[in-house]
């Protein structure tokens, strides 16, 4: 069973750190090769840039909950979310 992940490439799991602006400040965000590939397909589906979703995502965040403890965690279970609707996606509400 193991040998599925224990054969995963170096590749995707080592971490690359990239600058994003945030409010007019840069900050770095650390996150495994891996997740930076499926953030740009996220982005992607939405139509914006991997630092300009970053960005919206902080701000939403902000605004429902007053702060953002840990962004790397939040993108990180952003690209998890993302994959699990992608295969589960939401069943449509008939009105």
């Amino acid at each position: 069973m193991c040998e599925v992940y224990s054969s995963t490439p170096r590749n995707l799991y080592e971490s690359t750190t990239r600058s994003v602006r945030l409010h007019g400040f840069v900050t770095s965000v650390r996150l495994e090769n891996e997740f930076w590939t499926i953030l740009e397909e996220l982005s992607a589906s939405q139509g914006l840039s991997v630092p300009q979703f970053i960005s919206e995502i902080h701000d939403e965040v902000l605004a429902r909950q007053g702060e953002v403890h840990n962004l790397a965690s939040l993108l990180r279970v952003c690209c998890a979310r993302y994959i699990e609707r992608r295969q589960n996606p939401p069943s449509a509400v008939a009105i």
